[in-house]
């Protein structure tokens, strides 16, 4: 039995205890699992025994249709790839509309508006800000980070986004994610009534100048925050008077510091180090950071589970980690996921479609499943996901009489571009049908190959596969659209052409007046060869040299003549100059022609009928064909595509063709009126010889 005393002296020692608690919390700081307590070291806070998880507390997620707002600075060719994973993981894993805000210059607002707008993702809101415009408010502060000015822009977001936003997360390009971001957005509910910028612990020892000798990094608290991902609470910032409180910071420090080293992030360090009550340092697996110098093992060994990868070292997916195959693995999960598959609605929202997605879906609802022409009619109304410029272009300097060959391919004729490149030393815009993992392999043949990596003249436009028809036209109208030479020469990527070609075409458009003088098709005779190992004239006396021994033939002179007879190949023979030919039915010649040129009806997919469906357009706006007398064009052999195959074995693939060979006549006949009888009949004849 107890004395009468005990449970009043263990009563008090119980108050006490919490009394002591509820002190030490507020002495010593914050839960450690938001990764930063008083020390502000990774090695006692972050990633210690008290870490259980390194994972969020309970999250009170924010009403399942709430718009997510989403600020990336986005510039520059290699930066409009990258943005593209980042948003596929995004949309993976998402369940809330998303509003994306994005900061660009003018190449990548160009490639991003052209891929948002044929991605057609539902519940995705895309708006852009000029980054020239935010130039002059950063271009003061000295920087060494690879970034450039475009590393500092994060710093005005809460004055250039729209005073009605009040938070937005703010990301790097090099981040992925491997969690819904909703998790993310739901952190802001833990924000103290005066914490204004989400971060997590910079997970290096970057910060407390250790890592090389007279190594003199910016002020942080404790080991400092990355930046890479950023919650911005927009309104606090505004109130507090952001804009005046980091530029006086920064002018502060540069009078010791010569610039700095990690652009953006150092002036955010620099601020909370003044003022450590504006940051709410947020778990460390939101920014698993795989930097040179990174520490991020002892976050993530704990972690059950991980939210955001960072690639922020310059080296990206090729820096130096023993887990980096891991990461890597992870990141290329969604380097080549099929885009297409994150088209979709999200269910038990209104989901706001981008425009034109509604009239296409009910084109789509109208085709009749049962009819043998379905997968063409279907093939015609597919969006395909475009990226323009995959690579760096350099686009030619403006003259009169340039030309750009057009073309198109897959990933099967790839092995022709090194050979085009030596033939073509003019500019080029190729469209590439690729899935999302061929895209990927043909970065890697570009930049493996001396020839294709030293021209920057080459425009590289991947179109994404969807469907189950090559849609041939529809690449021709990507890459021609994309051409910004006055002319385009309209090739295939089998042929090669004269090496002499580029500028014969060009002195030809000169001499012949060519543009608002002369509305005219200049013709390239057409030939091909059989053998795969072949010794390319160097003038035409070569080429009629090989011709005269059957090494060469004119091109499917036994297959398809009608195709190129027009083009009179015994009066080229003797030509010394252009010479006029009249259309006929079925001609398909190879033409330079002005840029703003008939597009090609994307109604042909596959095989049969494309170009000459463009040449009869040509012909009904009164282009004149003229064969030029030294140019020439070769085929090279290779293997039988798929859809000519088809052609050949299906009866309804053909069946199907001649339906929409009948159709285009129909379209003709309107736009044209009497004009056009002459095709059809002509289409008729065709079909009685048949």
């Amino acid at each position: 039995m107890l004395p009468r005393g005990r449970p009043r002296a263990m009563g008090a020692a119980v108050l006490l205890l919490l009394l002591l608690l509820v002190v030490g919390f507020f002495l010593f700081g914050r839960d450690p699992e938001y990764g930063l307590g008083t020390t502000g070291t990774l090695d006692e806070d972050l990633y210690g025994s008290r870490n259980r998880s390194a994972s969020s507390p309970q999250l009170l997620l924010p009403p399942k249709c709430e718009v997510l707002h989403v600020a990336v600075v986005c510039a520059g060719y290699n930066s409009s790839r990258e943005i593209i994973t980042l948003m596929k993981s995004m949309l993976f894993y998402r369940k809330n509309p998303l509003h994306l805000h994005l900061i660009t210059d003018a190449i990548a607002r160009n490639i991003l508006e052209t891929l948002f707008r044929t991605w057609m993702v539902p519940a995705l809101l895309v708006s852009f800000y000029d980054a020239e415009e935010l130039k002059p408010l950063i271009s003061w502060i000295p920087n060494k980070h690879y970034s450039g000015l475009y590393g500092l822009m994060k710093l005005v977001l809460p004055g250039i986004l729209p005073s009605s936003l009040a938070r937005v997360i703010v990301l790097d390009t090099d981040v992925t994610f491997s969690s819904d971001i909703v998790e993310l957005w739901a952190l802001f509910g833990h924000f103290s009534d005066k914490q204004a910028v989400g971060l997590v612990e910079n997970q290096s020892d970057w910060y407390l100048g250790n890592l090389w000798k007279n190594h003199r990094p910016w002020p942080a608290l404790g080991r400092g925050f990355n930046t890479g991902v950023i919650l911005l609470w927009l309104d606090r910032l505004r109130q507090t008077g952001w804009e005046q409180m980091w530029k006086l910071t920064a002018r502060r420090e540069l009078l010791t510091l010569t610039a700095t080293s990690l652009a953006d992030q150092d002036i955010f360090n620099a601020v909370i180090k003044e003022r450590p009550h504006l940051v709410h340092p947020l778990p460390c697996v939101w920014n698993v950071q795989l930097s040179d110098h990174t520490l991020a093992e002892r976050c993530y060994l704990e972690a059950a589970d991980l939210k955001v990868i960072h690639w922020n070292s310059p080296r990206k997916l090729r820096v130096k980690n023993k887990h980096a195959e891991f990461f890597r693995n992870l990141h290329l999960t969604f380097l080549g996921y099929d885009g297409k598959l994150l088209r979709r609605e999200l269910l038990g929202c209104l989901n706001r479609f981008p425009p034109g997605a509604e009239q296409l879906q009910q084109a789509l609802a109208q085709l009749d499943e049962d009819d043998p022409c379905f997968e063409f009619r279907q093939q015609q109304l597919t969006v395909h996901r475009v990226h323009i410029t995959f690579l760096s272009y350099q686009p030619p300097p403006p003259r009169p009489h340039d030309v750009t060959l057009v073309a198109q391919l897959s990933m099967d004729r790839l092995q022709m571009l090194e050979a085009l490149c030596r033939h073509w030393p003019g500019p080029m815009s190729l469209a590439l049908y690729l899935t999302d993992a061929e895209a990927q392999q043909f970065l890697h043949f570009v930049d493996t190959s001396p020839v294709l990596s030293a021209r920057k003249d080459v425009a590289y436009h991947v179109v994404y596969r969807d469907g189950p028809h090559y849609p041939v036209n529809q690449l021709r109208n990507v890459a021609l659209a994309q051409a910004l030479t006055p002319y385009v020469f309209l090739s295939d990527i089998d042929f090669l052409p004269a090496y002499s070609l580029y500028d014969y075409l060009r002195a030809s458009i000169e001499q012949l007046e060519l543009g608002s003088r002369r509305k005219a098709a200049l013709v390239v005779p057409a030939f091909e060869t059989l053998h795969y190992r072949f010794s390319f004239p160097n003038s035409k006396a070569e080429l009629l040299a090989l011709l005269d021994t059957g090494s060469l033939h004119t091109f499917r002179y036994h297959e398809w003549p009608q195709g190129h007879s027009s083009t009179d190949y015994s009066r080229w023979r003797e030509a010394q100059a252009p010479y006029r030919v009249q259309w006929s039915a079925d001609y398909e010649p190879y033409v330079v022609v002005p840029r703003d040129c008939p597009r090609y009806d994307p109604r042909f997919v596959g095989f049969g009928w494309n170009k000459v469906a463009h040449i009869i357009e040509l012909d009904a706006q009164e282009y004149e064909f003229l064969v030029l007398p030294e140019a020439f064009s070769i085929h090279l052999p290779h293997a039988p595509s798929l859809d000519i195959s088809r052609f050949r074995s299906s009866p309804t693939y053909r069946n199907c063709l001649q339906a929409l060979k009948e159709e285009f006549h129909q379209d003709l006949s309107r736009r044209y009126g009497s004009a056009a009888l002459k095709y059809l009949t002509a289409l008729q004849q065709s079909r009685s010889r048949a």
